[in-house]
This record gives C-alpha cells, sequence and structure tokens, in this order.
C-alpha cells in the first residue's frame, strides 16, 4: 500500500513539473466564451477567486512536499485518512501525469422581455379656430396742448470800458558813453647793448669794456603807449510817472425784442382701421391611449461556478523526444506548427498546441500540453 501511495506522489510531482501546475492556467475555450460575455464586475471577482484558489493550492502543494519528505524518510504515519483527497489526482496511473488546473465560472445568455415604459394617455389639443376682420377702432382719443411760442432777440452794440486809465513809475536807466584814452603801456627804462656807442641810438648814457675787449653800452629806451576804450556816465538813472490811457472795446450783445409766450393747441383724435380676430370655434382635447412598451434584454447568467480539476498532461515521463517530434509534426500537418521539428517542448510547441485545443474545444493551457490534444491528434505516446 504504502509503494502505491509513494509512486502515485512520484508521478502527481512529475506532472506539476512538466505541466507547470504552479500557474494553474484556466484556458478551456468554452470558459473563455463564458468570460468574455461576463460583465467587469463578475471578471474582478474571478480574479479574486483565482487568486485565492492559488493560494490555497500553494499551501496544499507544501503538505505534498512535506509529505513526500516523510514518506521519503520512511515515515508511514504521514498518509493519514484524515489528508485532504483533493490533494491527489483520482485513480492515478503509474506512467500518467498529471496538472490541477482552475476551470472558471461558466455563463450562458439569456434573453428577457422586460417592461420599458408603462401603458400611458396622451392628450391632443385641437386649438381653436379663429377668423380675422376688418374694424375702425380709437387709436388715440382728442386732446389738448400748450404750444409755446418763442421769444424774439435781437443783437445791439454797446462800448464798454475794458481797463480804466492809471498810471505808472518807470524807471529810466543811466546813459554811458565810449571814450578813448591813451595809457603808459611800458614805462622809460635802460639796457645794456653789445657794441660801440655809434652803433648805438643818440640817447646812450654810457659805455664800458669787458675784459674780453667787447663793448657795452646802456641804452635809455623810451616809454610806450596804448590806447584804450572807457565807458563813462552820461546821465544817472532815475524814475518818471506815465499815464496809460483806459481802454474801451465794442461787443455785440442779444437782447430780448420779444418775450416768448404760449398758445392753446386742440389735438384731434385718431382712428386706425385694424384686423381683429374673432373666436369661430373653441379649442378642445383628445384623448389617446398609448400601450405600453416592452424590450428584449439579454443579460449573463452563470450556469457553473469555478472549480479546480486534475488533467492529465506530457510529463518527462511520456515527453521524449521521438514523441515531441511526433506532436510537433502532427501540428504542422494542422497547419499551427510553423518552427522546426526539434523534439523539444518550446514556447512554440506550447502556443501550437493551445491554439489547436481552442479550436477543437478541448482543454487547453499555456505551459502544458493536455492528453487530449494527443488523443484528438492519434497520437500513441
Amino acid at each position: 500500500m504504502n509503494n502505491q501511495l509513494i509512486k502515485a506522489l512520484a508521478v502527481i510531482a512529475g506532472g506539476a513539473i512538466a505541466g507547470g501546475c504552479s500557474s494553474m492556467a484556466a484556458d478551456n475555450s468554452s470558459a473563455s466564451t463564458g468570460s468574455k460575455s461576463a460583465s467587469n464586475a463578475e471578471l474582478i471577482h474571478a480574479q479574486q477567486r483565482v487568486s485565492e484558489l492559488e493560494a490555497t493550492l500553494a499551501d496544499r502543494d507544501r503538505q505534498l512536499a512535506s509529505t513526500e519528505a516523510q514518506l521519503a524518510a520512511g515515515d508511514n504515519s504521514a498518509v493519514s485518512t484524515s489528508a485532504d483527497a483533493s490533494l491527489f489526482p483520482p485513480n492515478p496511473k503509474a506512467g500518467e501525469c498529471y496538472a490541477r488546473v482552475l476551470i472558471p465560472a461558466r455563463y450562458q445568455t439569456v434573453s428577457e422581455k422586460i417592461l420599458t415604459r408603462d401603458a400611458a394617455e396622451r392628450i391632443e389639443i385641437i386649438p381653436a379656430r379663429y377668423e380675422t376682420g376688418q374694424e375702425t377702432v380709437l387709436v388715440k382719443e382728442a386732446s389738448t396742448k400748450l404750444e409755446v411760442i418763442p421769444a424774439v432777440f435781437e443783437n445791439v452794440q454797446e462800448r464798454i470800458l475794458v481797463k480804466p486809465a492809471t498810471a505808472k513809475i518807470v524807471e529810466v536807466p543811466a546813459k554811458y558813453d565810449t571814450v578813448t584814452e591813451n595809457v603808459i603801456d611800458r614805462p622809460a627804462h635802460t639796457i645794456w647793448k653789445k657794441g660801440p656807442a655809434t652803433t648805438q641810438t643818440a640817447n646812450v648814457l654810457t659805455q664800458t669794456t669787458t675784459d674780453t675787449g667787447e663793448i657795452m653800452c646802456l641804452v635809455e629806451v623810451p616809454a610806450s603807449y596804448k590806447t584804450i576804450e572807457k565807458r563813462v556816465l552820461v546821465s544817472p538813472a532815475r524814475t518818471e510817472e506815465v499815464t496809460i490811457p483806459a481802454e474801451y472795446k465794442t461787443v455785440t450783445k442779444t437782447v430780448v425784442a420779444k418775450p416768448a409766450t404760449t398758445r392753446e393747441v386742440t389735438i384731434p383724435a385718431q382712428y386706425d382701421t385694424v384686423a381683429v380676430t374673432k373666436l369661430v370655434t373653441a379649442a378642445k382635447e383628445n384623448r389617446i391611449a398609448i400601450p405600453a412598451a416592452y424590450e428584449t434584454v439579454s443579460r449573463n447568467e452563470r450556469i457553473s461556478a469555478e472549480s479546480m480539476e486534475w488533467r492529465r498532461v506530457m510529463c518527462e515521463v511520456n515527453m521524449t523526444q521521438s514523441n515531441v517530434m511526433a506532436l510537433q509534426r502532427a501540428l504542422a500537418d494542422k497547419g499551427y506548427y510553423k518552427a522546426n521539428v526539434d523534439g523539444v517542448i518550446g514556447a512554440q510547441t506550447l502556443s501550437a498546441a493551445r491554439a489547436f485545443a481552442l479550436d477543437n474545444d478541448l482543454p487547453a493551457g499555456t505551459n502544458y500540453v493536455p492528453i487530449e490534444v494527443v488523443e484528438t491528434l492519434d497520437l500513441s505516446l
């Protein structure tokens, strides 16, 4: 019994590693169709639910790892009847791998006829009918008014005093005259000059001989004069009284020749011919019944809640190079695989298998290949 349990745990661990159990991708095509039609609130709720389930799975994975460690240590008591049976796939078989995935809730579109407008009543008013006729009416009654006769004015000329005669004291400035006068520019003086007295002028005062034999004469230079101009006072400044005559101006004045008066004027009454509208038929109302209106609306109704499910997947037990190459050739024949057939499970192989599963309404995953895909391709692993 313990050996069978150990084999089952080994199969589960192999399926989790090969199929990417930890990611728990929910990619069933029918669920995808339903989720696209769900409302934003339902999608948010579903995402929260997925997070909770992933946390639960992580906790259970830790429990499974602990159980495997205890079994490896030979502790048979680690497996008890109280263990959660959902930790293990149902009826596991040797050589098969399993992946636990989240199956999202399924929805269906339900049509329903709803009342959009209650029955009502419309009131239609038939307006009154009028006829237009001609009629003479009093527009303005007769009246009287006072008419102002304006005053009559005339222009007269008049000589008026602008400024009376006045006297003012005027200052008569002093008078000056310019005269010329000879004055000494340089007084008479004597100077020594070289040469004998015969070469000098007659005003030589004395002469002497120097040790060098030169004759020096003391000559008298007469005074020189220059003519200058002088400003002399002719009459001093004084004041005198001057009489300023009065100023007159001739102006034109407007005077009243005839004062303004009033008179009473009679204004006759005014009449006009106007169009008069007369009632011919009074207004009335018609009541029209409006039936209720209905509309057919569609809504998404959940038909199944999200759940966890064990799926058979390809793993290291059956994911040999020859098996992978067979899978790649089969997908290439169907037009899904475009890369080289190399026997290696990569992103392109997983993407091609997922596309094939979605197009054929099979279980699909992003990081594992369900056995249903292998069987539908008529492959034997």
